[in-house]
């Protein structure tokens, strides 16, 4: 069932009755009592001795759930059990269950009608609600059985919460009575005790993870032609801490749909299974954050490029260009956010809108699918997955491929046409931007630091002068450490050759500068790189003397302190004319000459010093280097901008879903000792499967994903306590290295390692694994390439190798040796490994063992296809009841059978109909004969649907 937030359709509104006052005022229902974030109500269902309406036939049983509002009149079509065949005797695995947020009371009335189902292919009830006096639709397909109704204060109000009740015919051909009496009131029509009886069906109520002592069903049920005796026991559970409940992530999660289940274990008890799929508000937070920050860098950068000095005319009109071009990239990003910025209640983007332009930085259809396990004799269990539409360009389209392949012709292409540019590599032009942004960090703390530096000194505090000495040393260090990379000196020569005439000018010195004399010796042989010319006039050492004079003014501050601690502990009284002249360090003769003058005179100059050095030094360095930047970008303009908005795309939907993945893991696992160890020691591991094919468009978007996985490598977390009720995370930094804020209130933050709370940074390691399964795929396959996949695979097989051994050997030895008894993940890595070099057709067993791995690690997992509808509705499925049977012993008997469930009445349809507005996965029966054999939806449940 979907409950919306905005924007529902007509029929979504009137989904959810509420109360309608009457002349006398407002009704008044009684709630019931629940655990926060928790369904409201939990129930499932069975029936007995069932009548035929023609003898010796063998049912096929479903029932349909209905609600009546005690304020309304109208009939809400709320749910469905799936199909149960042949036998009178059903009992459904398929429970119903009342998320927190719907309105329902004790005095809320619920319709069970069962029906003999006759053709599988009209089965799927569609949620709706009938308007009073309006005909229902016909029942297509289908025969009515029986009916009852029963008042849920009634059923919470039993003995032990189980209500056994009679079903009746009615008499009529129509099961909807209210059609023929449209003036008899709703109400009374159900509960009239009209009509014959055809059977009993029995409504049992569940609680998930309490105790319930003693409670015992025994209840056959005809298997296949095969007699099993299945006990419905409950016993105590280990609790998972209400993990899956902390109202925190009320933050990131919205509109959530539940579905309970119930399967029987291999012993014959019963597990009960509560599905969840739940909308998150990061999906539109994300982005909007991010193309902030893009804005933001991108001025940064323009404005840089306009203060790059005097060009020769070739070079000022190629800057001219970019700047004209970069100008409209900025205005087509703040157009797109101050259009998502509209969209202020929005948490979900559906499949029909992958290619709108104004929302093609959200991700596509991005949700929480989550499976909570209660078996009789395990621990509960949570198992996450998040599932989203593969992150691509769709907008852009994919006529010449993706990211991977553009990305590589236009290196390419730029390296071989170099005569009107300097080329500079990926790499250095990464590096570039790099130092650049360490550059615009260090300056200001530098500054900072210095004028603390100057604060400790007029308070003449000894001991906060030395730690302020301590801070400004380690900053300014890390300064002048960034101006020792060669890629600095070649791009000083580059300008210089740029500039009318090479001859370098001087870029204007800043306030308070003091003036620097260049050598006039001639210079000696110069190394540098073959694609920049070498000019003799250039003088290399000047830059040396100009990031050394840096190093200078702190040694000669580092003095000044020294000395000034070392009168000060020399005695309060000395007239200070005997020790300090033992030094012979020039700035110690400031001190003897004016003992008695303040530390903060003494130590002014000095600082003042510094800060025009390191002015000097940056606005050299921050020129030369966005002369780098203007190489790549000069070259085939529009491409490489348009390159850039892809690859912006394409990461902003990738980083939305990590952000979301990461939260609800650290959720989840927040107080799990080894998770955290894990967590600040190695980092996470974060594995994607994709189920794209290598054939058409599909092979672009393949492209463009797996550029997209591999960019989050630039991204880190950092955890902080929230000061406030705003706990969505903040982003900071540039695209080469953005950091993610992620807030926790106090007493969750409070129980994080010191490591973590101290703002070390959180890494994650990206890995992807694909196998398309679509008949493109079996295209592919037999008439075209797929050696994309196979290098996909194996590049990512290598990471998740380098991640494996960088955790064996980083870890606590007590922790992996009892890791290793617990699991044999090198025995699966190199299982993985073979299946990966078999080269066998649609090998799903690669993304298994994937995904099996990732889990045992701790990692993040994540299901993507095109839309992440219909085949990622196939793989997750496939994956939960996988996990039921080889970790919560799901009879082997009724593994296709909970599948068929999950498909037809579970979470994933409700996806596809929120999608699309249609309960069909968009397959066909041809399509199908093409995909491996667990991954066919359930007869009924697919057909022609626009995606």
């Amino acid at each position: 069932m979907e409950i919306k937030e905005e924007g529902a359709s007509e029929e979504g509104q009137n989904f959810l009755p509420t109360p309608q006052a009457n002349d006398t005022g407002e009704f008044q229902f009684t709630s019931i009592q629940k655990t926060p974030n928790e369904p409201q109500l939990e129930f499932i269902l069975a029936c007995k001795d069932l009548v035929a309406p023609v003898r010796d036939r063998k049912l096929n049983t479903l029932v349909q759930i209905s609600v009546i509002h005690p304020a309304e009149q109208g009939l809400t079509r709320y749910s469905s059990t799936e199909i149960v065949e042949g036998t009178r005797d059903p009992l459904f695995l398929t429970g119903v269950t009342f998320p927190s947020e719907y309105p329902i009371y004790e005095e809320t009335k619920i319709k069970l009608t069962v029906y003999d189902v006759k053709d599988k292919s009209y089965d799927t009830v569609r949620t709706s609600v009938l308007p009073e006096h309006k005909d229902p639709p016909p029942e297509v397909g289908r025969s009515f059985l029986g009916y009852a109704s029963f008042k849920v204060g009634d059923l919470l109000k039993s003995k032990e919460q189980v209500l056994t009740l009679s079903l009746r015919e009615i008499p009529t051909r129509c099961p909807f009575d209210e059609c023929l009496h449209p003036h008899r009131p709703l109400t009374s029509m159900i509960t009239s005790d009209g009509g014959k009886v055809v059977g009993t069906i029995q409504v049992s109520v569940v609680k998930m993870g309490e105790i319930e002592d003693g409670e015992a069903d025994h209840i056959t049920t005809d298997v296949q032609g095969q007699k099993c005796a299945l006990v419905c026991e409950c016993t105590a559970p280990e609790t998972v801490s209400r993990k899956d409940n902390l109202p925190f992530l009320n933050a990131v999660l919205k509109n959530p749909v539940c579905k309970l289940y119930r399967f029987p274990t291999s012993d014959n008890k019963w597990m009960r299974i509560r599905e969840q799929m739940s909308e998150s508000i990061l999906s539109f937070h994300i982005p909007k954050e991010l193309i902030s920050l893009q804005i933001k860098e991108d001025l940064c950068r323009n404005q840089e490029l306009k203060e790059l000095g005097e060009l020769s005319p070739h070079w000022d009109n190629l800057r001219k260009n970019v700047l004209t071009h970069c100008d409209q990239m900025v205005n087509m990003y703040q157009d797109i956010l101050t259009e998502l910025s509209k969209e202020t209640g929005s948490s979900f983007k559906s499949s029909s809108s992958k290619g709108e332009k104004t929302l093609e930085f959200v991700p596509i259809n991005l949700h929480l699918q989550r499976m909570h396990v209660h078996s009789p004799h395990l621990k509960d269990a949570l198992y996450d997955v998040i599932t989203v539409g593969a992150p691509a360009a769709h907008f852009q389209g994919f006529k010449n491929g993706g990211l991977r392949k553009l990305l590589h012709r236009f290196e390419t292409e730029r390296r071989n046409t170099g005569y009107q540019f300097i080329y500079y590599s990926p790499e250095n032009t990464a590096k570039a931007k790099e130092v650049l942004s360490n550059i615009n960090q260090l300056q200001p703390l530098i500054a900072t630091h210095a004028d603390l530096l100057l604060n400790s000194a007029s308070q003449h505090s000894p001991d906060s002068l030395k730690n302020s000495l301590k801070m400004l040393s380690e900053k300014t260090e890390l300064f002048v450490h960034a101006f020792k990379d060669q890629l600095v000196r070649s791009a000083l020569l580059a300008l210089y050759t740029a500039r009318p005439g090479g001859v370098l000018k001087k870029p204007p010195s800043p306030k308070n500068s003091t003036e620097e004399s260049s050598s006039q010796d001639p210079p000696p042989p110069m190394r540098r790189q073959d694609s920049i010319p070498h000019h003799s006039d250039y003088d290399e050492e000047e830059w040396d003397r100009v990031w050394a004079h840096v190093g200078k003014s702190l040694n000669c501050i580092i003095a000044m302190v020294d000395k000034l601690i070392e009168r000060d502990g020399s005695g309060e009284g000395d007239d200070g004319s005997g020790k300090d002249g033992e030094k012979g360090h020039s700035l110690g003769d400031s001190v003897i000459t004016h003992p008695q003058e303040d530390w903060y005179e003494q130590l002014y100059p000095l600082i003042l010093t510094l800060k025009d050095c390191m002015g000097e030094v940056v606005n050299r360095a921050k020129q030369s280097l966005t002369f780098v930047l203007l190489q790549e970008l000069a070259y085939s303009l529009p491409q490489c901008l348009m390159l850039t908005l892809r690859r912006d795309v394409v990461f902003s939907q990738a980083l939305a879903g990590l952000v979301c993945g990461f939260i609800i893991k650290l959720h989840t696992s927040l107080y799990d000792p080894g998770f955290l160890e894990q967590l600040h020691t190695v980092g996470l591991i974060v594995q994607y499967e994709g189920l794209l094919s290598t054939y058409s468009e599909e092979i672009g978007m393949l492209e463009d994903m797996a550029v997209g996985i591999s960019d989050l490598k630039k991204v880190a977390f950092k955890i902080t306590e929230a000061t406030s009720n705003d706990v969505l995370p903040v982003i900071t930094g540039r695209r080469e290295h953005y950091v993610v804020e992620v807030k926790l209130p106090g007493r969750m933050f409070e129980s994080l390692p010191l490591q973590i709370k101290e703002g070390q940074l959180l890494h994650v390691y990206p890995v992807l694994f694909n196998v398309g399964i679509n008949e493109q795929q079996t295209l592919a396959e037999r008439f075209g390439d797929v050696s994309l996949q196979e290098s996909i695979n194996q590049e990512n097989f290598e990471l998740l190798k380098e991640y494996y051994t960088v955790f064996m050997e980083k870890m606590p030895p007590d922790y992996i040796s009892h890791f290793q008894e617990q699991n044999d993940l090198k025995g699966l890595l190199e299982n993985l490994q073979q299946n990966i070099q078999a080269k066998k057709r649609k090998n799903v067993e690669i993304m298994w063992l994937a995904a099996t791995i990732c889990r045992k690690l701790n990692g993040i997992r994540f299901t993507c296809c095109k839309s992440a509808k219909d085949r990622t509705s196939m793989s997750v499925t496939l994956e939960q009841c996988s996990i039921l049977r080889d970790e919560h012993q799901l009879h082997k008997d009724f593994f296709i059978r909970a599948l068929d469930c999950m498909r037809r009445e579970g979470c994933r349809i409700e996806n596809v109909l929120k999608n699309i507005k249609c309960r069909k996965y968009a397959f066909n029966m041809l399509q199908l004969m093409a995909f491996p054999k667990y991954y066919r939806p359930p007869e009924g449940t697919y057909g022609k649907a626009d995606t």
